[in-house]
């Protein structure tokens, strides 16, 4: 994994939610270690390593894949709901977070502030960073307009797609660029969820040089 990367933390996050005992290994990606590049050729994390030496088991990239692996093998508690349209809509709002929220919005400010420098790719991106903090209203306002309407994101129970999103928002949050005082119900949804054990770990993330506010 790597600390701020939202697609770690969402399986970090389902692997505490189900109790699931597991070691963390930063993986400095832009190193492309070759033992790291043969668990993943992609050279993206997370990456989950079953067994150990003596007894392997299997190797599984991407953060989806490995949620979807946790949940069939550990299906309590269930994080993608309980009938087909419940999973179609976590599913939904899983893509929008891990597709459209990270594009529009985590890309553009963890990537630009965060990620370049360790990547050596040269100094941050103004334009990109401006688009970012212009995207992340939408998505705060649909957040808003979600949970206005249910209990949780896709419905009345807990789910992945608020693993998701809080992955992603927790992220944003490290760099202080969560405007939270102007989105009430959203603000109040990532309180829930953020003081919830599963999250404690993730919180203890720090980035040397890089300490989060005070509200984090």
């Amino acid at each position: 994994h790597v600390p701020l990367c939202p697609f770690s933390r969402k399986v970090r996050l389902v692997l505490n939610e189900k109790g699931l005992d597991h070691q963390l290994q930063v993986e400095k990606v832009w190193e492309r270690r070759d033992a790291f590049l043969a668990l993943n050729p992609a050279g993206q994390v997370p990456v989950l390593v079953e067994g150990d030496d003596s007894v392997p088991g299997p190797v599984l990239a991407e953060s989806q894949a490995i949620a979807e692996y946790l949940e069939e093998i550990a299906p309590t508690p269930a994080l993608m709901g309980g009938t087909p349209a419940t999973r179609a809509e976590v599913r939904r709002l899983v893509l929008w977070f891990d597709l459209k929220f990270d594009r529009d919005v985590t890309r553009n400010l963890v990537g630009e502030k965060i990620m370049k420098r360790f990547l050596g790719l040269g100094p941050p991106n103004s334009a990109a960073i401006r688009a970012g903090h212009a995207n992340l209203p939408i998505h705060l306002d649909y957040i808003s307009y979600l949970v206005e309407r249910r209990s949780w994101l896709a419905g009345d129970q807990m789910s992945l797609a608020d693993v998701a999103a809080a992955a992603h928002l927790s992220c944003i949050d490290y760099i202080g660029d969560v405007p939270w005082e102007a989105y009430e119900l959203a603000k109040n949804w990532y309180a829930r969820i953020k003081s919830r054990p599963s999250f404690r770990s993730i919180l203890a993330d720090h980035i040397a040089g890089m300490p989060p506010p005070k509200h984090y």
